[in-house]
């Protein structure tokens, strides 16, 4: 939470506990206590995924998780730092936003963050699991939250609001859904420059891809999933045009990784030459690439 001296680290779990941990970059030591602790799901690629700091943290002490719950369900919960200290959360202060049933227990996204140019809180959520999508929620937006990016203001309304010019308000469709056909979207970014998001999507067996929503994007894109891994067809059968769907911008083969890890546009000052470098890596491989 521009903190130039502490890293907030979110471990997804170690037996039935995630934990987010916070490094002093000044000391280079782990503080002994962590900053939260909580029970979550121990299963497959279950557990604590994703922390997200509100714009006004500084002065209203608010962070958001996505974590998978004991009944492997995806909980999107928000807490508040402690009034006495600042690397300690107030673990009483859990106040859950949203809920999403999950059929199986992989394929749980998990990444959440907030726009630099709207401020909303943007949600990815995975397919729901198993393997191909067999439930096709990914392309369903009639009743499914599931294979989505999802927007909400938490500003708005308890739990939250639905901002209006979502591109499903007033029509067929779940009005928190902001663009879907995401198959496990598993590291998202916002380019703190433009506000261009960048989406890592897990792949089903062949192709690992990346996905770009710039900033001036009004919502409602179609990304592919199940209909296309990455460029590639993969399960057709009762898909509209390609013509209105929304490929990536960069793909990789099995052959060089096998489960991207999306990363981040570089902003930083220390090396110049890498303004605008987007740099990601591959779970499988361990390697880190950048373009």
């Amino acid at each position: 939470p521009d903190d130039t001296e502490r890293l907030f680290i979110v471990e997804q779990r170690s037996g039935s506990t995630g934990r987010i941990k916070i490094l002093n970059l000044v000391t280079g030591a782990v503080n002994s206590t962590p900053f939260l602790s909580l029970t979550v799901s121990t299963s497959s690629e279950q557990g604590l995924l994703g922390l997200a700091f509100h714009p006004n943290y500084n002065q209203n002490g608010y962070f958001y998780i996505n974590y998978t719950a004991s009944n492997g369900n995806t909980v999107i919960k928000r807490y508040t730092v402690s009034s006495g200290n600042p690397d300690v959360a107030n673990s009483g202060s859990g106040y859950t936003i949203m809920t999403i049933s999950q059929p199986y227990s992989n394929h749980n996204g998990g990444w959440l963050g907030f726009s630099p140019i709207d401020g909303y809180l943007y949600i990815g959520t995975g397919d729901g699991g198993s393997g191909g999508d067999p439930g096709n929620r990914a392309q369903d937006i009639t009743n499914q939250k599931l294979g989505k990016m999802l927007r909400i203001d938490v500003d708005g309304d308890s739990p939250y609001g639905i901002p209006n010019t979502n591109p499903f308000v007033g029509v067929t469709g779940d009005d928190e859904i902001w663009a879907y056909g995401l198959r496990n979207p598993w590291r998202c970014n916002f380019d703190r420059e433009t506000g261009d998001l960048w989406i890592g999507d897990v792949g089903q067996n062949a192709w690992e891809e990346i996905t770009f929503q710039p900033a001036s994007s009004m919502g409602g894109e179609n990304y592919g999933w199940r209909c296309y891994e990455a460029n590639h067809a993969y399960s057709t059968g009762g898909c509209p045009s390609p013509n209105t769907m929304v490929f990536p911008v960069w793909e990789y083969s099995h052959s060089y990784g096998c489960s991207i890890t999306g990363g981040c546009i570089y902003r930083g000052g220390a090396i110049p030459s890498l303004d605008g470098t987007y740099f990601f890596g591959d779970y499988c491989t361990n390697k880190i690439w950048s373009f």
